[in-house]
């Protein structure tokens, strides 16, 4: 474990012990964790090497090319899954691994969560996780490929958007800038392009009373409110200081006379 442990630290890995612990646990032979090794030291992630993360308290399975949920993003199960109910309905849009809707579904069992993502290989990833679950994952543009009779019928529509400005992609860690797809990543110029195209249709999907999460950067809050208002949602701002984390709700009133996207 010693010399692993150094091979690890040389590489540059910050948290070599527990990357150690991890690798040795996932290994099932001496070859197979030197295999492994190999690929870590040379830049591959940990959860690609291993195939699997830990999210919300669970195993997510995760492959090269498919957008590793990040811890912090976790924070948007917490806040959504106290508004669910058995028989519920989530969508889980910009799904990747499918982590998001596959923690909500672990969390309040019963509820019926359907996926998508513009990336066929993270839509083949999505679908694996949920299947235990009962989910499903399609591959199409935002809500394009999901059956119309889903229309005004999410309690809950999550969206780990990217929002990373696109002038920033390139000073993010190597792990992310050069083994997942910038797509997952790059939100556009201020980073919210993909956000504000979530909201403004996210009342044709939501039933009255329903809301959508999406995480933000703490200083894109503000811009965010204003897109989540323009698209006639009632917005509200959390932030979890120890993750250091921000996220955007909007609740669809589905009030008449409201704009529907």
């Amino acid at each position: 474990m010693t010399d692993l442990v150094s091979r690890l630290r040389a590489a540059g890995c910050v948290f070599a012990e527990e990357e150690a612990e991890v690798l040795t646990s996932s290994a099932t032979s001496p070859a197979h964790l030197e295999e492994m090794l190999a690929r870590r030291v040379a830049g591959d992630p940990l959860e690609h090497v291993v195939g699997w993360v830990g999210f919300d308290g669970g195993r997510v399975a995760v492959e090269p090319g498919v957008f590793v949920p990040r811890q912090r993003t976790a924070y948007l199960v917490e806040l959504a899954a106290p508004l669910l109910r058995p028989g519920d309905t989530v969508l889980d849009l910009c799904c990747g691994s499918g982590a998001l809707g596959l923690a909500l579904a672990r969390r309040v069992p019963g509820i019926s969560v359907r996926a998508s993502d513009i990336d066929p290989v993270a839509v083949a990833c999505a679908a694996r996780n949920l299947a235990p679950v009962g989910g499903s994952a399609v591959a199409g543009d935002l809500t394009a490929a999901l059956p119309p009779s889903l229309e005004r019928s999410a309690a809950v529509i999550v969206a780990n958007v990217p929002y990373v400005p696109s002038a920033a992609v390139a000073l993010m860690p190597p792990e992310s800038r050069d083994h997942e797809p910038r797509g997952t990543v790059d939100g556009g110029a201020d980073g919210l392009d993909l956000l504000r195209r979530v909201a403004a249709l996210a009342p044709t999907w939501l039933r009255p009373g329903g809301v959508l999460f999406c995480e933000v950067s703490q200083d894109q809050a503000a811009a965010a409110t204003v897109a989540f208002t323009a698209a006639s949602l009632v917005a509200e701002v959390h932030h979890d200081d120890d993750r250091e984390t921000t996220a955007v709700s909007g609740r669809w009133p589905g009030a008449a006379g409201s704009r529907r996207g």
